[in-house]
């Protein structure tokens, strides 16, 4: 007889465990050893241990509804009764019933949390219904309505609420709308009376604009325009097609107009072609500096008085058309900010600091050079092969850097 603390194993195979009410046979392994038999069915046990511990936690845990939670446990009891396994099985029936004061404990709070949200459900309604009163209240006809229409979208996506208090709420929302919609169309069909206003003061502006069409005094006619633009904004939208029509030929007028100003402006600037002229003379001139600027052949300040000769003489050219003015100035530009590169750039390669750092490096690797000979003497005359090899690439590594430290300081003199 083999036996343990929940069970035993007869001398058959048959397995038995033991509970409150005595024991009973859970299965037969006849030809096993008693050890593999009880070994077979407390691991049945073990399995059943750890369901349980699994529903625990799910249920402690709240992912399971209070109804799903209370199934749950009424399956895994069921296959406790009858369970074909070894081990604390009123334990496990024990830790099951623990898990009742928490199912009543979660489904109160559902209750609870059903009853709040009833609560801000009905909350919420009112604000709504009271936003929609203060919108049918205002005069906002175009972010009102659609401002209406996202409150409509919210009412929608909260739950019902007691029937009585539901009705009520919605009548005051639904009464707002109604009384929005209304105000709103009047607002509309009152434009429409607006427009017709709008429409004869647009009429009168028209004939006025088309009345100086034919006027050459620039400056003050241009003015008139500006004004009669002003008050045809300030006279609003007249009817659609209406006000459309109204506007070609206002703007007509206004392009005839500012047409013939541009073709005198033109004839003026027919008269300053012979400036252009002269002005690309001088460019020419002053293009001719950049060769010897730009391989270091010229005289950086005869090239300066050059320029400067050449801008002085550019300024009492005068005036030039408009459409030549962008141009011309920016092939000026070019010049004079080559002549400015080049200045920068000799500041750069005369700047002491820099000078003197690099005459530093070279006397540096001079001194370096020198010390590493004597080495590779003493090397030599001591026969030592390795060492002769190492000095010899250290010194041409140097003798390198040091052709490129006298060129760089070559750069600054």
């Amino acid at each position: 007889m083999t036996a343990s603390e929940f069970g035993r194993v007869d001398d058959d195979g048959t397995v038995y465990v033991k509970t409150a009410d005595g024991e009973r046979p859970v299965g037969q392994m006849p030809d096993a050893s008693p050890e593999e038999a009880m070994a077979f069915y407390t691991r049945r046990y073990d399995a059943l241990a750890l369901e349980v511990d699994l529903l625990h936690k799910r249920v402690n845990s709240g992912v399971l509804s209070p109804d799903e939670a209370a199934n749950a446990v009424r399956i895994v009891r069921a296959q406790l009764v009858d369970a074909h396994a070894v081990g604390d099985l009123a334990g496990l029936s024990a830790r099951l019933d623990e898990l009742g004061p928490v199912i009543a404990t979660q489904r109160e709070a559902r209750r609870a949390e059903k009853a709040r949200k009833s609560v801000e459900a009905k909350e919420q309604k009112e604000k709504l219904a009271a936003e929609a009163e203060a919108i049918a209240q205002g005069r906002d006809w175009k972010n009102g309505a659609n401002r209406l229409r996202e409150l409509l979208d919210q009412w929608k996506q909260l739950p019902r609420i007691e029937k009585a208090a539901d009705d009520a709420l919605w009548k005051r929302f639904s009464s707002a709308r109604s009384a929005y919609t209304k105000a709103r169309k009047a607002h509309f069909a009152e434009q429409d009376e607006k427009r017709d206003a709008a429409r004869v003061v647009k009429e009168r502006l028209v004939k006025e604009a088309e009345s100086l069409v034919g006027s050459t005094e620039w400056g003050p006619t241009a003015g008139a325009y500006r004004d009669l633009m002003r008050q045809w904004k300030a006279a609003g939208p007249a009817p659609k097609g209406v006000d459309d029509e109204l506007w070609k030929r206002f703007r007509g007028a206004q392009d005839t107009f500012f047409g013939a100003r541009d073709e005198a402006n033109a004839a003026l600037d027919a008269e300053f072609a012979a400036n252009a002229v002269v002005k690309e003379q001088l460019i020419v001139e002053a293009e001719a500096l950049l060769p010897a600027l730009k391989d270091g052949s010229g005289d950086l300040d005869a090239i300066k008085r050059s320029f400067r000769d050449i801008a002085d003489r550019w300024d009492e050219a005068g005036k030039v058309p408009r459409d030549r003015i962008k141009d011309l100035e920016g092939r000026m530009r070019v010049v004079e900010q080559a002549i400015r590169k080049v200045e920068d750039e000799q500041w750069r390669r005369t700047d002491p600091e820099k000078s003197a750092r690099a005459d530093d490096m070279v006397v540096k690797l001079e001194t370096a050079i020198a010390e590493a000979q004597a080495k590779l003497e003493k090397a030599r005359a001591a026969g030592d092969a390795k060492r002769i090899k190492e000095l010899e690439e250290n010194l041409e590594g140097r003798r390198s850097f040091l052709e490129m430290a006298k060129r760089a300081s070559a750069d600054y003199r």
